[in-house]
């Protein structure tokens, strides 16, 4: 392990380039597969630039329901959009026909315990695309996790532990995600409040419940929503997911390894921890082990600069993943948004850590102080190829400098996506806490590459609590909303708006996670069942009756529970396994596992996964800092969608290669019909007929007298009919012996012989 412990940039540096690299990405590009209609998002394609991309399996699935079994797949970002798959069950096939226009199908015979396999069908080629799969009993799967131990505070508090923010990554370069826990202590602090509480842990599991590793971040890292954000991602390009987050003197990475002074304690009276170093550690994401060590920018300086003496603004922190040159990941960490605020971009070549950039709000200007939110997003707003960082009320450019402020000042909640597809780019949904900084407004909608307002929700008072997905039909793009009355955080009452400012009901839905579940494109309500005594609630998903105004309930995650109090978040959500649509992942009641729920509900839309749509991937990765926010796809998903296009990506490691599937190899050509058109001195005419619903030829050789006389090559157009006209020249008068053979690379079939005579030329 190597330390390096002197600062890379100092506090106060703004926007500079220091020590920057521009990582080339790793492996070979694969060509991205044409795509059709215009995505309306960011588009690294148009400006040329691949992203470097992780290789991810098909990630089946098999969930049992009442109506069988649902089976699922992933359409990869390099896949063909028509790419046709087979499905067989136990062994026999179980599709009549390739499906080419899902990527799941409903098993009415299926039950728990049978094995699937799905299989590829390309130019009449068949070769699995997974290996075998189980049916699970039912549509969840557990994994099982190894709990901590408690302990004693120093002020006499006991603690056990309870599973937190989760997060994923192929931190073993085998395709599959493996799922990074954040280990909460039941004595963990907001900000705001003093006390002491137990450590931070982060463990790696397999989706089997491997454990692979485990990190205790030590009693110099406090415990609350606002102090440890890890970021999981591969930023090295080597195939294999790293882990990124603050540590400080005392930490214990994977492999036993001491960071910093192992005996230093610095916790104060209160269990605030506002002196000794503060270090940015990544981490080996298959061992745990820690690679390079740097100091974390900004160090704390003066308390008062952050707005309070006491520790509590000065401890809050963001972080995210961002393809700051369009092909390369970087890492970035924040520090401050109620007043000083500074983004710090950061590089990981394999071995060391260097500094990309830094903004810094008291170099930049008192104008950009105070904007931020308790998250951050990642787009390309600009549609440059290169990602911006969406600071709540201010957007920083790709280079770390300021490409516009609203001036709205500091919020909870915000979503960005393609909201309105009849306008061009991305669009900004951000609830509001100030509202003297924010004009009375209480949500707005705004341009995401200018800034420019398009619409808002008045408020008078904080605003905590919006969101914005497609869940009405009706209305052309996306829906937002935004509590009103109270402002409560589970208020049903406020103000549902469509994409071009229309109030469309002050009756809302739950202003908190959004899932793509059910079969259509509209997306699903997903909240809590919430319970104050014990601060936690029960995950549920709904739809959106738009008619009757009303949540109807899906799926209910029940012997499972939220996380963060009224937030009410699941541990993790993103499509992980099946078909396009998402996953969530929720911890058990007492916390021995996660259950990952996956849906069994038929759909009849086809998608890329949105794992290779690079701002949700990066949403997922960026999920677990702070007030957790549903990822969202660059392009518009919703009612009356465009097929968006392919992704531009540069993949780090080859496709794999699966054999051909055996007995299933497209046959040889089927029975050639001859029919002689024309027989004269020098010309001979027939026509080869293959008929409708059998295996076509792509080349037909005619043959006179034994010996091959014209040949053309075809297209393969199985099941339709193929008719090849033929002509051969200089054949002399008399009989003939002539036949057609037709032929593919399974094999060749030949017409019956027919007897020809060629009349002497008069």
């Amino acid at each position: 392990m190597v330390n390096r412990f002197s600062s890379p940039l100092k506090a106060g540096v703004s926007a500079v380039a220091a020590g920057s690299l521009l990582l080339g990405a790793a492996g070979g590009a694969a060509a991205a597969p044409e795509g059709s209609g215009d995505a309306g998002g960011a588009s690294s394609e148009a400006s040329g630039l691949a992203r470097q991309a992780e290789r991810i399996d098909r990630a089946p699935v098999a969930a049992t329901s009442g109506d069988g079994v649902h089976v699922g797949w992933r359409l990869l970002g390099d896949d063909p959009q028509d790419l046709a798959f087979h499905v067989y069950r136990d062994g026999e096939r179980v599709t009549e026909e390739p499906l080419d226009g899902t990527t799941s199908l409903q098993d009415p015979d299926g039950s728990a315990g049978a094995t699937y396999r799905v299989s590829t069908v390309v130019d009449g080629v068949e070769r699995w695309a997974t290996e075998g799969f189980d049916a699970w009993d039912g549509q969840t799967q557990d994994i099982p996790l190894q709990k901590p131990q408690g302990g004693t505070t120093p002020d006499g508090v006991d603690y056990s532990y309870t599973a937190n923010d989760t997060s994923v990554g192929d931190v073993d370069g085998d395709g599959e995600y493996e799922y990074i826990v954040k280990w909460y202590p039941t004595n963990a602090k907001d900000n705001a409040h003093s006390g002491h509480t137990g450590s931070v842990m982060l463990d790696a599991y397999e989706q089997d419940g491997t454990q692979l590793w485990r990190i205790d971040l030590g009693k110099n890292i406090r415990a609350g929503a606002h102090y440890t954000q890890f970021q999981v991602f591969d930023y090295d390009g080597d195939g294999r997911s790293e882990v990124m987050t603050k540590t400080a003197d005392g930490t214990v990475d994977g492999a036993g390894e001491v960071i910093g002074d192992p005996e230093a304690d610095h916790r104060n009276s209160e269990g605030r921890i506002l002196e000794g170093p503060e270090y940015l550690t990544v981490f080996d994401g298959e061992t745990g082990a820690a690679v390079d060590t740097v100091d974390y920018v900004p160090p704390r300086g003066d308390l008062a600069n952050w707005g309070d003496t006491y520790g509590n603004r000065v401890d809050r922190f963001l972080a995210g993943t961002a393809y700051l040159d369009g092909q390369s990941p970087s890492a970035v960490f924040a520090r401050g948004y109620y007043t000083r605020a500074v983004v710090w971009a950061v590089d990981f070549d394999g071995e060391e850590l260097s500094s990309r950039w830094v903004f810094d709000s008291d170099e930049a200007g008192d104008e950009y102080e105070g904007q931020g939110n308790h998250s951050l997003s990642v787009n390309d707003v600009d549609g440059d190829g290169r990602d911006e960082i969406v600071y709540g009320s201010m957007t920083l450019d790709d280079d770390g400098t300021p490409l516009y402020n609203t001036g709205l000042g500091h919020g909870d909640a915000q979503h960005v996506s393609d909201f309105d597809p009849s306008r061009p780019g991305q669009e900004v949904f951000s609830a509001h806490e100030d509202i003297g900084a924010s004009g009375g407004r209480g949500a707005t909608l705004r341009d995401a590459a200018t800034g420019e307002i398009l619409w808002d929700i008045p408020a008078e008072v904080d605003t905590g609590r919006a969101a914005m997905g497609d869940i009405d039909p009706r209305h052309p793009g996306a829906e937002g909303w935004a509590v009103g009355g109270d402002a409560s955080w589970d208020s049903r009452t406020g103000q549902l708006m469509s994409a071009s400012g229309e109030l469309i009901s002050e009756t809302i839905p739950a202003a908190n996670f959004l899932t793509w579940w059910d079969g259509d494109l509209l997306r699903e309500i997903t909240d809590h069942d919430y319970d104050a005594e014990s601060g936690t609630g029960v995950p549920t998903i709904s739809t959106w009756n738009y008619e009757e105004e009303a949540e109807e309930e899906l799926y209910r995650a029940e012997g499972t529970l939220s996380n963060n109090g009224t937030k009410g978040n699941v541990a993790v959500q993103a499509d992980l396994l099946g078909d396009w649509r998402e996953e969530i992942v929720t911890r058990t009641e007492d916390s021995t596992a996660l259950r990952i729920a996956t849906t069994v509900i038929p759909t009849e839309h086809r998608l890329r996964t949105p794992m290779s749509d690079s701002q949700y991937r990066l949403s997922v990765a960026w999920q677990n800092t702070a007030y957790n926010q549903p990822p969202h796809t660059s392009y518009f998903l919703g009612e009356g969608m465009e097929q968006p296009e392919a992704p531009a990506l540069d993949y780090t490691a080859e496709a794999p290669e699966f054999e051909e599937v055996p007995g299933t190899g497209e046959p040889a050509p089927g029975p050639v019909a001859i029919d002689v058109e024309d027989a004269e001195v020098g010309k001979l005419r027939v026509e080869a007929t293959i008929a409708e619903g059998e295996v076509n030829g792509t080349r037909f050789a005619l043959v006179v007298d034994g010996e091959q006389r014209a040949t053309a090559q075809v297209e393969d157009r199985t099941p339709k009919d193929q008719d090849v006209k033929l002509q051969a020249g200089d054949v002399g008068p008399g009989e003939h012996a002539v036949q057609v053979v037709a032929s593919n690379d399974a094999g060749e079939t030949a017409s019956e012989t027919v007897a020809v005579t060629v009349p002497v030329d008069d």
